[in-house]
């Protein structure tokens, strides 16, 4: 008999044993675990009733009133059949009568109540220190958790520091009276409200800062602690957090200190075995908690979403083999790694303990670990059995815990989940004990379709690497000069533009020729000229060269970005993002053309039908400085792809990265005079050619009195003028985010401060207006005040800066302006001041409360990262308050209601309405982008009908029948 085959045998009989045991213990359980054994199974069954009840147990702490709570009951369960207590069913149906909400509500609070503490602890650290004592009575060791563990500022991390550290003056010298250890969990994204992947040095040193004194006070104390591992985001941090700081003199030698790895990671032998070679060089032993991974469904999604490479197996089987995998590796280097074998599966506990017998480890040389209130018919099993096992005990308040009840309630009731294999549905010794294996897999349909360019993740450090390589390459090369570029000439003028960094504006990015109307009238003269050979090219081709534009772009993007940085004052992920929507734009558009000019046919018998469509003309491409890469594209591709001509007049702030987008094009094949780069300051160039007669289309984004001043001149008609002008403009915002009172404050306000203060709340699309409605006003304006005093302002350049500056000092002096005349009209809550070298044109974040909505700071677009905050007593109300604005263009709610959500959707009145999320960000293809209203003309960029903009739709009809012949056309 082999090795393997000996070590499966001794796996089965200590599987059997163990799995026997807890059987028995599962019969002997009291009728309330027979009821929640059932609620499991009902959830694991029925995929709707799982989701509703799952985000109706979300909901419920922040439904404090009995009419609240049983509106939302109806909203999630009346409009199904599903598996709820007759009485329940009842009270749904007559939801809003007379005193049943009365009686329904406290009734289902005890219930999540109960179910809650069967997975917390308790909330305060008495209910704590109760819970840990029962289990070291019956013979368990412990490692405590604080819930609320999401911190959007740095006043939320100082209170979780402190938190812990009340915690541990408290509470260790209770369990050291008794001779027992304090061991502590906990997750270092906790202690900094800013940690990024971006900046993994910089948020490891700020986390550091806060870790050290809750590591002295725990060593103080005899304690121990373990290092949670966290989203694949962070991991790096949480890795480098743990080697750093276990290496400094205060912990060299400290051997309570561990980490948690995570199996289900593709990479995760490789870190494993890195953390086992950097435990062996450090001489002191470390615990590693070796668990299977509790973010399974975020990570697959969010990289499904995103387009990255998914970090985590796809398969349950490719995950336990990975355990096992990772299992033998700590048991082999158990002189430097004390393994803690975190698991409620059978078939891994029993392998353990047999890897671990014929090892001869020392029962203190390892540990299981399990979940407080998860498979305690297990816990039982293994302390009857003699192994050590500590439980990972969360407490803390019921709010804060929903999100881990959720997180708990997920992992038990998948159809893949172990326990409910085992103790619901009650599967066989075999299938439980049968080393993982795999299994057949459905071949994925390749995908033909447009697909997204992804964005940087920044969790590698080569790609941080080659980002920061990209910046300093730039900076080596401002200071160059571009002439206009009209046909195939390059054309100089004797006046020049200027291009500042907006951030030190002693720093010259670029300077490039500026036009005239003479410039002008060749532009449009090399663009007629250019349009009968671009046309007849036909759409393949023309659609193949902005592929092969994409495709150089991609190679260049972190360049293309860099460039962004400096001219635009874009950090890292937005200069990133910038690039990426050019790329979607160039493919898009390719697509999209090719699918137009392919027509449609309408043919009937003696008759030939084509619908098809042909370019209008001459292009004026007028984009605004604010998405200098990727608006410019956008409307510069879907121009040139349908056939057209174009004449790009960029903004004269950032005009340098215009120019090397054109050259892109001419070196992707591109014809001469195809598109004309023709950048020109103030408006007098600008306005000649939305008049010129020879011009068809105006491509505009920008203010709302440029676009109306467009408007008005296009339609002006010229005796030569043989068309109609088209105009297509967008002309900004004054977006509301409308915050309802059952909203998760961790998403809204993350979301608020995206929205509002990304980009100093330079974008259309920004927040402006903030509705907040009921009784979360006050929680909601404590933690934005918080979170937007806690985020990075400074140089772009630098990976951990979330806010750079505006754009110039006019834009500076005008937001400037519109806050002073702010504080006379509402009430100023708050306002950063912000000092940073350089002479950058920075501007805080600004806050205001009291807003009336009528008022100009309501209703006038500002364009910088200043917030107007208004109440609302309805939901209602709120979508009264938000459609009140002349703008139409994004819009947001955060909301836990079903009907509100539905609400929103009929009611709201903008272009773009996000649910749940952030309101910037639009991808191409997704969210095509564009309002109405005073915000534009109703294009959607980046949509199926965008490019109908730029043609004119004909029909071709032909008569078949000669003489009573026609030709067979089939049936």
């Amino acid at each position: 008999m082999s090795g393997s085959q000996k070590l499966q045998r001794r796996t089965e009989t200590i599987g059997r044993d163990l799995l026997a045991r807890a059987r028995r213990a599962t019969a002997e359980a009291p009728a309330g675990e027979q009821w929640l054994r059932d609620f499991m199974r009902q959830l694991g069954e029925d995929e709707r009733f799982r989701v509703r009840a799952l985000r109706f147990i979300d909901v419920l702490p922040a439904l404090t009133g009995d009419r609240e709570l049983a509106r939302h009951l109806h909203e999630y369960f009346a409009d199904g059949d599903f598996p709820l207590p007759d009485a329940v069913q009842w009270g749904i149906r007559h939801a809003g009568a007379g005193p049943l909400p009365h009686m329904v509500a406290p009734a289902l609070r005890k219930v999540v109540e109960w179910i809650g503490r069967r997975f917390i602890a308790g909330e305060t650290t008495d209910e704590a220190f109760r819970a840990i004592e029962k289990l070291h009575e019956q013979g368990m060791h412990t490692s405590l958790d604080l819930l609320g563990e999401v911190v959007l500022s740095e006043a939320e991390a100082d209170a979780y520091q402190q938190q812990y550290l009340q915690l541990i003056s408290t509470l260790a010298p209770r369990l050291e009276k008794s001779g027992r250890q304090l061991h502590l969990s906990i997750k270092v994204s906790s202690l900094y409200s800013q940690i990024t992947p971006l900046a993994p040095e910089h948020s490891a040193e700020a986390v550091k800062q806060r870790l050290r004194p809750i590591l002295k006070a725990l060593r103080q104390h005899n304690g121990a602690i373990t290092l949670d591992m966290e989203h694949f985001d962070i991991r790096h941090i949480v890795l480098h957090v743990f080697r750093d700081i276990l290496m400094e003199d205060d912990f060299h030698d400290w051997a309570d200190a561990g980490i948690a790895m995570q199996v289900y990671l593709k990479d995760s032998e490789q870190e494993l075995d890195s953390l086992i070679r950097w435990a062996r060089k450090r001489g002191t032993p470390v615990h590693v908690r070796l668990v299977r991974g509790a973010y399974w469904d975020m990570e697959t999604v969010i990289a499904r979403r995103e387009g990255w490479s998914c970090p985590v197996w796809k398969e349950k089987w490719q995950t336990d083999q990975c355990y096992e995998r990772c299992l033998k590796m700590l048991i082999d280097s158990h002189a430097w790694i004390r393994p803690a074998i975190a698991s409620h599966n059978i078939r891994s506990l029993a392998l353990a303990m047999a890897l671990m017998d014929k090892a001869e480890l020392a029962d203190s040389a390892y540990e299981f670990q399990m979940l407080y209130g998860m498979a305690e018919p297990l816990q039982h099993a293994l302390v009857d059995m003699g192994r050590p096992l500590r439980i990972y005990v969360p407490a803390g308040p019921i709010i804060p815990g929903m999100a881990y009840l959720v997180r708990r309630l997920l992992e038990n009731s998948t159809s893949a989940s172990f326990l409910r294999m085992a103790f619901i549905e009650g599967a066989d010794e075999k299938t439980l004990l049968t080393p993982p294996k795999s299994a057949d897999q459905k071949a994925e349909k390749p995908d033909h379709g447009f697909r997204i360019e992804p964005a940087h993740r920044f969790t590698d450090a080569a790609e941080r690497d080659a980002f920061a390589g990209a910046i300093n390459a730039v900076r080596n090369n401002l200071g160059g000069h571009d002439p206009l570029i009209i046909g195939e000439k390059q054309v100089e003028t004797e006046r020049r533009i200027v291009s500042v960094n907006p951030a030190c504006p002693n720093q010259i990015v670029g300077t490039v020729a500026a036009a005239g109307t003479a410039e002008a009238d060749a532009a449009v003269t090399a663009a007629i000229q250019a349009a009968p050979a671009w046309r007849a090219l036909g759409a393949d081709e023309r659609a193949g060269i902005l592929r092969k534009a994409a495709s150089t772009l991609r190679t260049r993007r972190d360049e293309f970005a860099a460039w962004q940085v400096f001219e635009a004052g874009k950090p890292w992920r937005e200069a990133d993002a910038d690039v990426t929507e050019a790329i979607d734009y160039l493919n898009y558009y390719a697509a999209g053309a090719e699918r137009l000019v392919a027509g449609r046919r309408m043919d009937v018998a003696g008759e030939t039908n084509f619908y098809g469509y042909i370019p209008r003309g001459v292009a004026a491409v007028i984009p605004p400085w604010n998405f200098p890469l990727a608006i410019t594209c956008g409307m510069l591709s879907a121009a040139i792809a349908c056939g057209n001509t174009a004449i790009l007049k960029p903004s004269s702030q950032t005009p340098v990265i215009a120019a090397k987008f054109v050259q892109l094009l001419l070196e992707a094949g591109v014809p001469a005079g195809v598109v004309n780069y023709l950048p020109a300051d103030g408006a007098t160039t600008g306005e000649y050619l939305v008049t010129h007669p020879d011009v068809h289309i105006i491509v505009f984004t920008g203010s709302r009195d440029v676009g109306c001043r467009i408007r008005q001149l296009a339609t002006e008609h010229m005796n030569e003028q043989k068309h109609v002008r088209k105009v297509i403009a967008e002309m900004g915002g004054k977006n509301a985010i409308i915050i309802d009172d059952d909203a998760d404050l961790d998403d809204a306000v993350a979301g608020i401060v995206a929205s509002a203060f990304g980009y100093a709340g330079q974008k259309c699309s920004a927040c402006s207006r903030l509705i907040a409605v009921g009784n979360i006003h006050e929680k909601l304006l404590e933690r934005l005040i918080h979170a937007t005093e806690s985020i990075i302002i400074g140089p772009p350049e630098r990976p951990e800066t979330f806010m750079g500056p505006v754009i110039s000092a006019a834009a500076a002096a005008r937001i400037r302006t519109a806050i002073d005349e702010g504080r006379q009209a509402a009430s100023l809550a708050h306002a950063r001041d912000v000092n940073i070298p350089g002479d950058g044109f920075y501007i805080g974040p600004v806050i205001f409360t009291d807003v009336d909505p009528g008022s100009a700071l309501a209703q006038e677009e500002i364009f910088g990262p200043v917030l107007a905050v208004m109440r609302a007593n309805t939901f209602a109300e709120a979508l009264y308050i938000a459609n009140g604005t002349r703008y139409a263009l994004t819009g947001g709610v955060y909301a836990r209601s079903p009907a509100h959500l539905r609400q929103a959707a009929e009611d709201f009145e903008v272009g773009n309405l996000y649910l749940n999320r952030k309101i910037t960000g639009a991808i191409v293809g997704r969210q095509p982008f564009g309002g109405f209203r005073m915000s534009g003309t109703g294009a959607k960029a980046g949509g199926p009908d965008y490019l109908l903009q730029f043609v004119h739709a004909k029909t071709v009809t032909e008569n078949t029948l000669r003489r009573g012949f026609a030709p067979d056309e089939g049936d």
